[in-house]
């Protein structure tokens, strides 16, 4: 295991990288020949010519896809004999973690530190949790007359395709294919293209690990030629998302001019992280509320970018919070040392750093960062930033910067609060600090969101589901509901 940037960047040196795709169990360039280079906003570096595939390769693997799934190859495997494949799947995921931590960094951007011990583990405890589960999901008998039989099954949908983001590439991916690879379904997963590259490494660790060809495919490319013809497609029975509201939004309208694939998305977030005054830890609430901004760059749909404190506590707890932010410092993602690393690319770093310039003119009081740093890298890097003095109407606590800008909102009430923090388009996620158990209780029922975290923040694990309210999407990620998504259920009624 490498342990120094020297290290990692000599890990590098031995990478062979592939940018490819995946379909039918090999690798193929894309049929139109096009590729578009993947460089690291670590430093700049060149790191592949990747496939840049487009309908004609998005017809090609559902058609394999679909070939794959009626054959019953895979979707007529037991529930056991999947299972044993996917642990393999998992165990081969750790097996190469060195070898994903470190593509999974330079290509987005975060620090190795984050991508060996949260990113490739997750990945594969995200697998192997779906595996473990398949076998023991049991279908129905309905309670018929004598003279009846009534079964509820569960089967595969059939072919899946997910377009997935690039913020957690391994994660936000499998939460999507392995419950869905689980449940019998053959899989179609197109990366973002700012960072396909672990999607396309782990295709063959899939097909290592004894998932048959056609079975799970990867396409990388753009939103608008493949990603577009995917969720066109008249053959694709169900399209999961991750991403932006817009995005979400169009996916929406593609299923309706198509075939009215079912559609789950899991879309934007301006979460709110409320501290009261009787807040068990004022010092626990804001090392959380740091982290809550700076971990991952702040590219987190769950961000905390909405912190609300109560008056009476603001001018104390100010302070605590702008001291804890000063562990969040950029630094070169290969340093184990670091815990903020680049953002993804240089139009996201445009826009995390536009919307600095929005709040300042906008009247709120830039406390602590927002500066651009560690130019001379050549890679992009800003500084986690805090503004005080915001109102719920600013454009910094409306929309989704996607990047390391908190903003603090002072309230007075619990009503109040509870009025700031539903006051979104968004119900991704929410925190809420207090000593006060009914308080907890009442005040986490009357948030309209999809987690609720009570004085901690991004609690929970694979057992929890994960989804949003209004327009944060619909659907649930992780836990037993999220093999509801990837399956349909049958009733069959016999006369005996």
């Amino acid at each position: 295991m490498a342990n120094t940037r020297s290290d990692w960047e000599q890990r590098f040196q031995s990478l062979t990288l592939e940018g490819r795709a995946f379909i039918d169990g090999q690798y193929r360039s894309a049929l139109s020949g096009d590729t578009f280079e993947c460089t690291s906003p670590v430093d700049g570096r060149f790191l592949a010519n990747v496939a840049s595939t487009d309908e004609a390769d998005a017809n090609a693997a559902v058609i394999v896809a679909r070939q794959a799934f009626e054959s019953g190859v895979w979707a007529k495997l037991a529930p056991a004999e999947r299972k044993r494949i996917l642990i393999r799947f998992a165990d081969l995921i750790l097996d190469h973690q060195d070898e994903l931590a470190l593509l999974e960094t330079l290509d987005m951007g975060k620090p190795i530190s984050d991508s060996l011990a949260i990113d490739v583990p997750a990945t594969a405890n995200a697998i192997r949790w779906s595996a473990e589960a398949i076998d023991k999901i049991y279908d129905e008998v309905a309670p018929t007359p004598a003279d009846q039989l009534g079964l509820i099954t569960r089967e595969p949908s059939g072919v899946v395709a997910a377009i997935v983001p690039w913020n957690f590439p391994l994660i936000m991916a499998s939460w999507k294919f392995a419950p869905a690879l689980a449940a019998g379904n053959s899989f179609i997963l197109k990366p973002s293209e700012k960072s396909p590259l672990t999607a396309i490494r782990i295709a063959q660790l899939a097909l290592d690990a004894g998932i048959p060809k056609g079975v799970f495919n990867v396409l990388p490319g753009f939103g608008h030629t493949v990603g577009k013809a995917l969720a066109l497609h008249q053959d694709v029975d169900v399209l999961a998302f991750t991403g932006s509201t817009a995005v979400a939004k169009q996916l929406l309208i593609y299923s309706g001019q198509s075939n009215m694939k079912r559609v789950w998305l899991e879309a934007g977030g301006k979460s709110p992280n409320v501290v009261f005054a009787d807040a068990p830890d004022l010092h626990a609430a804001a090392q959380a509320a740091a982290s809550a901004i700076a971990f991952n760059q702040g590219e987190v749909c769950t961000a905390g970018s909405r912190l609300l404190v109560e008056r009476s506590i603001r001018d104390q707890f100010i302070p605590l919070l702008v001291d804890a932010l000063k562990a969040w410092k950029p630094g070169h993602a290969l340093d184990p040392q670091t815990t903020v690393g680049a953002v993804v690319d240089a139009r996201q770093l445009e826009s995390v750093l536009r919307y600095i310039e929005i709040g300042k003119e906008q009247g709120a009081r830039l406390i602590a960062g927002g500066n651009r740093t560690l130019e001379e890298t050549g890679g992009l890097y800003v500084e986690p930033a805090i503004f005080d003095g915001v109102t719920n109407a600013m454009t910094i606590a409306r929309e989704e910067i996607f990047g390391p800008v908190l903003s603090v909102i002072t309230f007075d009430t619990v009503e109040e609060a509870l009025q700031i923090a539903n006051d979104s388009i968004f119900g991704l996620a929410a925190g809420v600090w207090t000593s006060d158990l009914s308080k907890a209780h009442t005040f986490s029922r009357g948030l309209r969101a999809g987690s609720v975290w009570v004085n901690q923040y991004d609690g929970g694990d694979m057992t929890a589901p994960f989804g949003g309210f209004k327009q944060s999407g619909n659907g649930r990620d992780k836990s037993l509901h999220a093999f509801d998504k990837y399956t349909e259920l049958k009733a069959t009624w016999i006369k005996l």
